[in-house]
């Protein structure tokens, strides 16, 4: 696996379309993935006191986090908007070598500040609703 640029990890968001159009989030500069997925123990006698798990069974999610400048795009309006709405929306990261993560999320944090002299910032954190496809 070739080493990727951070630049190039991307977040986008819908623009409510049926068949959803992506636009960047602007000003990002740091964006965190984590994919989790809850455990179910299927333990029993026969398995010497050992656990054992079953595959494809739990609950799965993906969290995202990001931080950035702010700059005013249409999409990071999309992004403020759906977090006072409580409006779960598609939204895309896409990565240098093509690969995409692409479902629907709930902003859970929208975060702003800004120093006296410089410029105004925002951190945010997403939840999954549903799958989320890697393609």
């Amino acid at each position: 696996m070739a080493v990727e640029k951070g630049s190039a990890f991307l977040l986008k968001v819908g623009d409510g379309a049926v068949t959803p159009v992506f636009a960047t989030v602007a000003g990002m500069r740091t964006t965190q993935l984590s994919i989790n997925g809850e455990a179910v123990g299927v333990t029993h006698k026969g398995s010497g006191g050992w656990r054992d798990l079953l595959s494809g069974a739990g609950v799965r999610s993906v969290s995202v986090s990001a931080a950035g400048v702010f700059t005013g795009s249409s999409a990071e309006t999309r992004v403020k908007t759906n977090a006072l709405a409580g409006t779960i929306d598609d939204y895309r990261l896409s990565f240098e070598s093509g690969e995409t993560l692409t479902g629907r999320f709930l902003v859970t944090r929208l975060d702003y500040a800004g120093d006296f002299n410089g410029e105004r910032s925002y951190t945010l954190s997403l939840e999954s609703s549903g799958p989320v496809v890697a393609a």
